[in-house]
C-alpha cells in the first residue's frame, strides 16, 4: 500500500509541476521554484524535530508523525521540481539495506 500511495503522488506532483499556480498548492510551489521548495524543506524538517523531541517528553506521537508526513511531501515536492520521484530514493534505501552503516561511513573516508 505505501508504494502505491508513493506512486500515486508522483503522478499527481508531476501533473502539478506544470499547471496553474492558481490551480493548487504543489502548482505554486513548483511556480515559485526551487528556492521556495527548500525552504519549505527546511521548514518541515525544523517542524519533524521540535515534534519529535515533544513526543519523547508527551509519549504521544501524533504530531511526530505529521510532521514527518509533511517532510516527506515536501520532499517528494523537491523530487519532483528537479524531475525526480521516489523511486530512486527507495532504490538507494535497498541498495543500503544489510550494509553496516558504521562500514559504509568509514568507506567515505
Amino acid at each position: 500500500m505505501a508504494e502505491s500511495i508513493l506512486a500515486q503522488l508522483d503522478v499527481v506532483l508531476a501533473a502539478r509541476k506544470d499547471a496553474s499556480p492558481d490551480s493548487s498548492y504543489v502548482a505554486s510551489l513548483h511556480h515559485k521554484g526551487l528556492n521556495k521548495i527548500l525552504e519549505k524543506v527546511g521548514e518541515e524538517a525544523i517542524e519533524t524535530v521540535l515534534a519529535a523531541k515533544d513526543a519523547e517528553i508527551s509519549g504521544d506521537n501524533s504530531k511526530l508523525i505529521y510532521e514527518t508526513a509533511d517532510l516527506w511531501f515536501h520532499s517528494l515536492v523537491m523530487l519532483s521540481q528537479l524531475g525526480e520521484n521516489h523511486q530512486p530514493v527507495l532504490d538507494e534505501l535497498a541498495r543500503r539495506f544489510g550494509l553496516s552503516g558504521l562500514d559504509e561511513k568509514a568507506a567515505r573516508k
